[in-house]
Parts: structure tokens; C-alpha cells; sequence
């Protein structure tokens, strides 16, 4: 009967299976066909299992497809006490999705959810809790936070991993209920199992991530289960470890005496001498606490996450509160995300240029990396081209060779967008390395002939901003700009140029050729464009009044002597009307006097005015420019955390650009750090403060277990057993086994001898006594066999003490 009943449970698995391959096979051919609402709740109210799921399914669907569902509400939910596990899940779905339409309908299947919750089956029960902690009805808050209480104590960690992750939707139905909620939590975060553990530290972060009396004593158990925690535990935990850290260990610095390597050898071999002796630097080193340094390098293993999410949060954490040493480690897994999809490599880029700014020489030996590519987004290549520039400094003379034919190749493409960023980063590659400033200007000079407004234009405004580096070395650049004016187009290059020659107008005296360039100018004027019209009309002003403070010096000072600046002229004084420089600012004048341009004619009469007063105008228009800085794009952003949407979203925008950034708080003051002695294991074994090692009953009665199993009483004796070897310990029970044996051969010989002597005792005495001797000998037999049985068992009972101990 056995064997029929098996077979008959095999015929039904089989017809299951085949109805199930048939209705997957017509599901991929055919588009399942639309059922009207009577049929649905025809087979919603089926006995046979098969119907109700397919019924289900199909409205799961509909409401997936935001087709109205809530008419079946009641023909679904009073299928939640079937036994079937998949029509329980899809009726789970079902009402988590429309219990807030329904609440009054939702609130009756709520006992049965409370029954599932005893079931034998820890999925059963799992699912019970969390469908349970997702109906958002506020009423039932207080039956949901004693579901999770069930679960906390509940013997599968399914079952406490669902209640980790019901905390937050329960605080979320009703905040009222954190006490509780923060004890089940505390039971929680202490959890063996890691992924228990993980969905505990989950909700910690999400209802109360300020409470880290929480963590105190869970805080190295933690850290042990980090690396087998999921991704999104991982994330969280790394994440509460990095404000944890801040909060917990102040940043401990000392002084350090680094010297010369020179002066070491010498010093070594005793030549070094009382003056050439060079003197030690003091350096200033952090000093990373004990349970610092377990958080750092219990990251570690994490820099190889098949998640990148997850590398960055490492590299977060070692950058917020770790070292530059750290970080080293945290560079190379940095740069492989590179080498992943087109968005996440560009959020790659944008964490790393923001590590590039704070420790650009670790990035040096990846340059490589960050070649522009032809398949290269805009984004993404220019934030190549930014971490490009900021190693550039730091790189060696190869390096910089590469990133400069790197930056001419594209500076010459067809791509404008392209073309105007690397020949900026031509020029912030200039300013940051100022040894390959010339080479940096052979190449744009060699970039304004270009018939391309674009490059020209973007050229000559670095070229501008190198020439205000060094004003007294670019003499004869500006001489050669200014040859080139007649070839330059852009009306925006050309602005430049004369803006260029007006800043050297006031060099040389009369041999300036600002003069000819303003003659040249003005024949064409009409036709310029209102950028460069404005700059001619600066430049005439400028050369006007250098003509004026020339005037003024020769009439106070006859013979000047080469080298001496230009005075100021005093106020109302007239310079003579037949020199050309005054001609040509009287037509200058006179021209824009005739200009459509507001704007134009407006400046043109505050030049007017300020000339009137050479003193004034010298201070307004002849002031010392300060030398403009070109900064990294990516300045904005330095000081958002790694991995938040702020350093990609909010790059210009300050650093509370977007609502809901939290920055990191300061380090915790020395001497207000709660006590390292609060972070002891729970059950880990520790030292007192006299350095006496504690040990927990668990280990005590485990001992004394292992001393009774094995014959040994005392501490000495099990302190013996503890540093024996089992070659010692098997050799000393054979050691035990001879010695027994030489034993029962003493006693055997013993027994031999009064044998004899009971027989010649036997031959003296009468025959009557002679029956009560041999009864006598029976019963000294019997008693030798049992002696012989008492060894048997002994040594059986030492055979069994051996196995069991090889055994445990």
C-alpha cells in the first residue's frame, strides 16, 4: 500500500508539473485573454487551488496595468487563510496594495494574519510580519509592534530579519511607538546572524541614527559581519560606522622628527658634522584609536564589492576619518569602476575628482585612465580632462608630456564643446606646473591663426591670463598678438588682442606701438564689432592719457631719467592739441558720437570725464590687474560627502544647495568621547583592568564538561589537558593499559600461590572437609571471573571515554 500511495503522489507532481510547463508554453505564445469581472470572482471563489491562483495572478496583474482591482477586494482577502503558500503571498500583494482604500475590509483578515504568524513554517510566518507591518492603517499600530515583538524572539532569523525591517513601517504608522520599538531594536543589532544584524542596522539609520548608545556594545560584533552583510546593508552600516567614528574617536595627533635621507646616512656612519647637520622637521601624525583601526581594516575587503555603490562608501570612509594611507588602498578599486556602464562610470568620475582634489598625486600612476575616449559622453570627458589637470603638477616629466599631446590633439578637433575645454585645460595645466608654462604658450600661440573662432578666441583668453602671470616676460608675445590682429575674425579674439595692447601701452614710452595699433583701428572702425569697439575706445583712452602724464612729467621734469615712472598729471592741465595721440582720441570721440550704440557712447563720455581729471583716470584705468585665477569646475564641490547625489546635482550651488544633505559632524572633543570600555563584547572575552583574563560561565561549565568526560579533576588537571597533543594523550593511555596489565598479572600470580598452599592445607585435613573445600574453590572461581568481567567493562568504559573525546 505504501508503494501504490507513492506512485500516486508521483502521478500527481507529474500532472502538475505538465500543467504548469502547458500554461507557461501558452502564456509565451498567446496573450492571456481578458476575463470579465464575474469570471474573475468565479475564480476567485473556486474551491480547486489552481483556479484561485490563476484568478489572482490575473488580477495582480490588472492592478499592476492601473486597471481598477478594488471590486475583487473581498473575493481576494478571504482567500489569505488558505494553506496554499503562493496564493497567500499573492493575496499578501493584493491587500498591501489596497488597504488604505479598504481599511474596515483590510482590519478583518488581520486575525488571520495574527494565526500565520504561529505557523510552523517560517516563511509562512516571515510573510505574515511583513504583510502585516505594511498595511498602513494607524489602527492596528499597537498589534503591528507586538508582531514584531513575537518576532524578535522568534527562533528563525527569516523571521528576525522581517522584523528588523517592520521597525521603520511601524514608526512610520505611529511614531509614538519608538520606546518600544528602540528595545526591540537594541535585541536586534546584537543578532548572530549577519543578515539579521544588517536589516537591524538598516532601520537604526532610518529612526534613529543619533542614538549610538545603541551601538556601544554591538560595535565590534558588527564590524565582524560587515563583509557577509547584503549590498544595502552594507551601504547603511558603513554609513552609521562613519558618524559613529566621528562621534566616538577624537583626532589624536603627535609630533614626529622626520629627517633628510642625506643626513640619515651620514648620521648613520658617523660623519655628521655640528654645523652641516641639517635640522629635524617636526611632523604632525594622527593617531588612530585600537577600535579605529578594527573599523578601517575590517573595511577593507569591501574595495572588491561587485557593487560600486559600495566602494565608494569605503573610499567615503576612509577619506572622512581615516588617512592618507587608507586611502591609497581605497584609489586603485576607485579607478576600476571606470571601467563599468557609461552612468556609472560618469558618477565615478565625479567621486573621483572629488578625491583628486584633496590628494591629486595618489591618481598619477592611473593617467592613463583618464585618456578621453572617442565613445565619451560630455560629461565624462570632462571630467576626464579635469582630473587630468589637477595631477598634472604632481606627474613626472613623461606623464605631463602625454597629457599635454593629449590636450593639443583635442584642442584641434571638430568638436567645439570639446576644443574650448582643452584648450582651458591647456591653460590651468600652465598655472599649475609654471615650468611648462612656455611650452603651454608655444601651443596656443600656435592656435590663434586658426580658422576656427572657437579655438582662437578660447586661446587668446589663456593666452591673456598667462601674460597677467608675468607681465615683464610677454613683451614681445603682445608685439606678436598684435601683428596677427589683421588675421584674427572672432570678434571676442580680437577684443582680446586690443585689451592686451592697452594693458602694455604705458611700456617704452613713445617707442609703444599701442599708438599705431589705434591708427590701424580707427580706419575701420564702423565695420568692428560692439565687443572690439569697446576695447578700441579703452585703448584710446589709455594711450590718450599716457600721452597726458608724459606731458605733465616733461614740464615738471625736463630731463627724465630712463626707468622712472609716470606721474600723474595735475588737475586742469591741457595737453597740446597738435600731437597725433590727441588727434586721434578728438576722432575717436567724434566717431562714437555717430554710433547707434547707447552703451558705447555712454562709456565714451565717462572717458571724457574721468580725463578731465588725470589723477582719477590714472588710478581707474591704469590700476595693476590682478592676475585671474582659473580654478578646477569642480571647486564648487569640494566638501560633499562621497556617493551623495549633492556632489553630482548641487555643483554649483553651495554646499546646502540641495534639501535633506547632512554633512558629517565635527570630531568629538578630546576627553568627551564616551568610554572605549562601553564597546566590550557582550560575550567576548575581555581583561579586567588587574589584566586577568574574564572568563564567562559558558567556558566554565564547558571545562568542567571536558574534565568529567575525561577523568581529570581540578584546574591543574584540565589546565594539563588543555596543552596536551593527541599523540600525547593516546601514548599516555596505553601508558595507563600496560601498567594495568602488569597489575592483573601480580594479582593472577597471587592468586596462584594461595591455590597451592589451600591444596596441601586440603591433603592434612579429613575427606569430610574435603566437599566443603571444593565449594570453597567454587566460589574463590566465581569471584576470579568476576573480577576478570569488572576489567572487561573498565576497559570498554576507557575505549568509550577515548571516542568520545576524539569525537568532540
Amino acid at each position: 500500500m505504501e508503494s501504490i500511495s507513492r506512485i500516486s503522489d508521483l502521478l500527481e507532481s507529474a500532472r502538475e508539473l505538465t500543467l504548469d510547463a502547458a500554461q507557461a508554453a501558452r502564456s509565451t505564445r498567446v496573450a492571456t485573454r481578458s476575463l470579465s469581472t464575474v469570471q474573475l470572482k468565479k475564480l476567485l471563489d473556486s474551491r480547486n487551488d489552481r483556479e484561485i491562483q490563476d484568478g489572482l495572478r490575473r488580477v495582480i496583474a490588472m492592478m499592476y496595468r492601473q486597471q481598477r482591482t478594488l471590486p475583487f477586494f473581498s473575493s481576494v482577502v478571504k482567500n489569505v487563510a488558505s494553506p496554499n503558500i503562493e496564493i497567500k503571498k499573492l493575496v499578501y500583494i493584493y491587500l498591501i496594495h489596497h488597504a488604505e482604500q479598504e481599511p474596515d475590509l483590510a482590519l478583518l483578515s488581520i486575525n488571520t494574519i495574527q494565526k500565520s504568524l504561529s505557523d510552523t513554517n517560517p516563511q509562512v510566518r516571515a510573510l505574515a510580519l511583513r504583510t502585516m507591518s505594511g498595511i498602513r492603517v494607524p489602527v492596528i499600530s499597537q498589534i503591528v509592534s507586538l508582531a514584531i515583538k513575537k518576532g524578535v524572539g522568534d527562533m528563525s532569523p527569516h523571521v528576525r530579519k522581517a522584523a528588523a525591517l517592520a521597525i521603520p513601517k511601524c514608526y512610520r504608522l505611529e511614531p509614538a511607538t519608538l520606546p518600544q520599538l528602540l528595545d526591540y531594536l537594541a535585541a536586534l543589532l546584537g543578532d548572530k546572524q549577519y543578515f539579521v544584524a544588517g536589516a537591524a542596522v538598516n532601520a537604526f539609520m532610518e529612526i534613529c541614527p543619533e542614538r549610538i548608545d545603541l551601538i556601544h556594545k554591538h560595535y565590534r560584533g558588527l564590524i565582524k559581519k560587515i563583509v557577509d552583510m547584503d549590498e544595502w546593508s552594507q551601504l547603511a552600516m558603513l554609513r552609521m560606522m562613519t558618524l559613529y567614528a566621528r562621534k566616538c574617536f577624537p583626532r589624536r595627533t603627535r609630533s614626529a622628527k622626520s629627517k633628510d635621507a642625506a643626513a640619515g646616512l651620514q648620521e648613520f656612519y658617523g660623519e655628521a658634522g655640528t654645523e652641516s647637520g641639517t635640522e629635524a622637521t617636526h611632523e604632525r601624525t594622527v593617531v588612530l584609536d585600537p577600535d579605529l583601526l578594527l573599523l578601517l581594516n575590517g573595511i577593507r575587503p569591501l574595495l572588491q564589492s561587485r557593487n560600486s555603490g559600495v566602494v565608494i562608501a569605503v573610499a567615503r570612509c576612509y577619506t572622512e576619518i581615516g588617512t592618507a594611507e587608507y586611502m591609497k588602498a581605497a584609489v586603485g578599486p576607485l579607478v576600476a569602476l571606470l571601467r563599468g556602464a557609461q552612468d556609472i562610470e560618469q558618477i565615478a568620475l565625479y567621486n573621483i575628482v572629488s578625491v583628486c582634489l584633496a590628494h591629486p598625486q595618489l591618481f598619477v600612476k592611473h593617467a592613463s585612465h583618464f585618456l578621453v575616449r572617442a565613445t565619451d559622453t560630455a560629461p565624462v570627458w570632462e571630467l576626464k580632462l579635469e582630473v587630468l589637470t589637477l595631477i598634472f603638477p604632481h606627474s613626472p616629466p613623461q606623464t605631463k608630456s602625454l597629457i599635454l599631446n593629449e590636450l593639443e590633439h583635442f584642442s584641434r578637433g571638430t568638436n567645439k564643446a570639446l576644443v574650448r575645454e582643452a584648450v582651458r585645460a591647456i591653460g590651468r595645466c600652465a598655472q599649475g606646473d609654471p615650468a611648462t608654462a612656455p611650452r603651454c604658450m608655444r601651443l596656443l600661440l600656435g592656435q590663434i591663426t586658426s580658422l576656427d573662432g572657437t579655438l582662437a578666441a578660447e586661446s587668446l583668453t589663456v593666452i591673456r591670463h598667462l601674460i597677467q602671470l608675468d607681465p615683464q616676460g610677454h613683451t614681445g608675445t603682445v608685439v606678436r598678438l598684435a601683428k596677427n590682429l589683421d588675421s584674427a575674425t572672432d570678434p571676442q579674439a580680437r577684443a582680446t588682442i586690443i585689451w592686451l595692447v592697452g594693458e602694455f601701452s604705458g611700456l617704452n614710452g613713445e617707442d609703444n606701438i599701442a599708438a599705431d595699433v589705434l591708427r590701424i583701428l580707427l580706419k575701420d572702425f564702423a565695420n568692428e564689432s560692439e565687443v572690439a569697439k569697446r576695447q578700441v575706445v579703452l585703448l584710446a583712452a589709455k594711450v590718450y592719457l599716457h600721452h597726458i602724464n608724459r606731458e605733465a612729467g616733461n614740464q615738471t621734469q625736463p630731463e627724465p631719467t630712463p626707468g622712472d615712472d609716470e606721474m600723474p598729471a595735475p588737475v586742469g592741465f591741457a595737453p597740446s592739441t597738435d600731437h597725433p595721440v590727441t588727434k586721434l582720441w578728438d576722432y575717436v570721440s567724434l566717431l562714437v558720437r555717430y554710433d547707434t550704440s547707447y552703451d558705447l557712447r555712454d562709456r565714451t563720455r565717462l572717458y571724457k570725464a574721468l580725463l578731465a581729471v588725470p589723477q582719477l583716470a590714472s588710478l581707474m584705468l591704469l590700476a595693476p590687474k590682478p592676475a585671474p585665477q582659473a580654478p578646477s569646475p569642480s571647486e564648487t564641490r569640494r566638501g560633499f560627502l562621497l556617493g551623495s547625489s549633492a556632489l553630482v546635482l548641487a555643483g554649483g550651488g553651495g554646499i546646502h544647495a540641495l534639501r535633506g544633505y547632512e554633512p558629517l559632524p565635527d570630531w568629538v572633543r578630546e576627553g568627551h568621547e564616551p568610554d572605549p570600555k562601553l564597546r566590550h563584547d557582550a560575550t567576548g572575552s575581555e581583561y579586567t583592568s588587574e589584566g586577568r583574563r574574564t572568563v564567562s560561565a559558558a567556558e566554565t561549565l564547558g571545562d568542567a564538561a571536558r574534565e568529567k568526560s575525561n577523568g581529570l579533576v581540578g584546574a591543574g588537571a584540565g589546565a594539563a589537558l588543555g596543552t596536551m597533543t593527541l599523540d600525547e594523550f593516546l601514548a599516555e593511555d596505553e601508558e595507563e593499559e600496560e601498567s594495568e596489565e602488569d597489575e592483573e598479572e601480580e594479582d593472577d600470580d597471587d592468586d596462584d600461590e594461595e591455590e597451592e598452599e589451600d591444596e596441601e592445607d586440603d591433603d592434612d585435613d579429613d575427606e569430610e572437609d574435603g566437599s566443603e573445600d571444593d565449594d570453597d574453590d567454587e566460589e574463590n572461581g566465581s569471584e576470579d571471573g568476576e573480577q576478570d568481567e569488572d576489567s572487561e567493562h573498565e576497559e570498554d568504559n576507557e575505549k568509550a571515554e577515548l571516542e568520545g573525546f576524539l569525537g568532540s
